[in-house]
């Protein structure tokens, strides 16, 4: 298999450090506006290294994208950039003849008259509306194949295949006891992604209602997380995996909710109250004249590298999949999980522990549809493919997950 992977950020240096070790990958390009950061991570590989290339590339050009798989013969195209540039990528990759696999999807509009009630243009929709494409094509765009969504959409599947007769509801869990020395404020994670799911009208989808909005952060909970985590306050965030289970598995109600934790929630907040989530340029003096900048672009410019966190973090991450329903008969309660420790993915592979896991799924994904036990064509969520080929390799990959029993 030859890929296209286009972002050389944390998750994308993580995911050529995974599939470095693995014998499926014939050849991965590594691509990125900054040339330099793409040749980092190819040079960071080592002897590993000889399978890969970097080059520089505008993930927002659609025909270079097209350009670049085919003159690389690339048989898919791995998305790792932020958000915006999902469409430029899923069109180029149509075009181009190959599949596509992502790990987060287009974005979405809040309803201009009732954001918190109603559903504007919903996290994929703009994808899904080439489905037919795609399928027409005999091409596949796997998407939300991260961590969350797509590890924990697999976990959903499984539990609908296996594990439950009638399921009541699914609610992605996500908590963590990370901790990063010497910074205040240092997200774990892209702030600019943060900020787009963070303070978006969360969705919630109800059988009987459909998907609808509610305010941010609505809805807290304490959840207990494994693997001495502990308890962490979760409240609802807007994720991709509440439009996408429902799709394929049938719930009564599906939600997402994210262990934010009080002042992490304050910061964003105030970060919206003074217009810095904001994505629509402002003009700024600069030495030649005014520059037009996006203020959330500034905002994380001013933040740490959430990739070169690592050194300074100490904890565990956890993303996992709750449900609730019955099985022959009587009630059952399960949490499907996958806890990744920061001091292991640093020692084993330089990656801290929030973007390793992100990045181990994608190339899971990569190496099922090498070898054929996931295939398909269309538009498909994780959830749309057989949980069980997923979950053994990952095990396989070191990075075994875990289920508890909550009755």
């Amino acid at each position: 298999m030859r890929v296209l992977l286009v972002g050389a950020g944390g998750v994308g240096t993580a995911v050529t450090r995974i599939a470095a070790r693995r014998g499926f990958l014939a050849h991965m390009v590594v691509a990125d506006y900054d040339l330099a950061r793409a040749e980092a991570a190819v040079t960071a590989l080592g002897e590993r290294g000889d399978r890969f290339s970097a080059h520089r590339l505008d993930a927002s050009d659609e025909d270079a994208v097209r350009r670049m798989l085919a003159d690389e013969r690339c048989d898919v195209l791995l998305n790792a950039t932020d958000p915006r540039f999902v469409m430029p990528l899923f069109r180029a990759a149509l075009e181009a003849g190959t599949h596509y696999l992502d790990m987060a999807m287009s974005l979405s509009v809040p309803h201009g008259s009732r954001p918190y009630e109603e559903c504007g243009v919903k996290l994929g929709d703009d994808q899904f509306a080439l489905a037919h494409r795609w399928a027409q094509a005999g091409r596949l765009a796997l998407v939300g194949m991260g961590v969350e969504p797509g590890l924990s959409d697999v976990f959903a599947r499984y539990a609908a295949d296996e594990l439950f007769d009638d399921i009541e509801e699914i609610g992605v869990r996500d908590g963590a006891d990370l901790t990063v020395e010497g910074y205040g404020f240092a997200p774990s994670f892209s702030i600019w992604t943060t900020i787009e799911e963070c303070l978006n009208p969360p969705v919630v989808y109800e059988k009987d209602r459909g998907w609808f909005t509610t305010a941010p952060f609505s809805e807290p909970e304490v959840f207990d997380f494994p693997e001495g985590i502990g308890p962490v306050e979760c409240v609802n965030v807007e994720h991709e995996e509440v439009l996408l289970i429902p799709r394929w598995v049938d719930a009564r109600r599906v939600t997402f909710k994210y262990g934010l934790g009080g002042d992490f929630i304050a910061k964003l907040k105030t970060l919206h109250e003074l217009g810095l989530d904001s994505t629509a340029e402002v003009a700024v003096r600069g030495d030649g004249g005014p520059v037009r900048v996006s203020p959330r672009d500034v905002v994380a410019a001013c933040l740490p590298d959430p990739a070169g966190l690592g050194d300074r973090m100490t904890g565990k991450t956890c993303a996992g999949t709750w449900v609730k329903g019955t099985k022959d008969g009587a009630p059952r309660e399960v949490y499907l999980y996958h806890v990744v420790d920061n001091e292991w993915s640093m020692r084993e592979y330089g990656s801290q522990a929030v973007v390793w896991q992100t990045a181990v799924n994608p190339v899971v994904a990569l190496e099922l549809l090498a070898g054929g036990a996931w295939s398909g064509t269309g538009v498909l969520g994780p959830e749309a493919l057989p949980p069980r080929p997923f979950l053994d390799l990952l095990t396989d990959y070191g990075s075994p997950w875990g289920l508890r029993d909550e009755n």
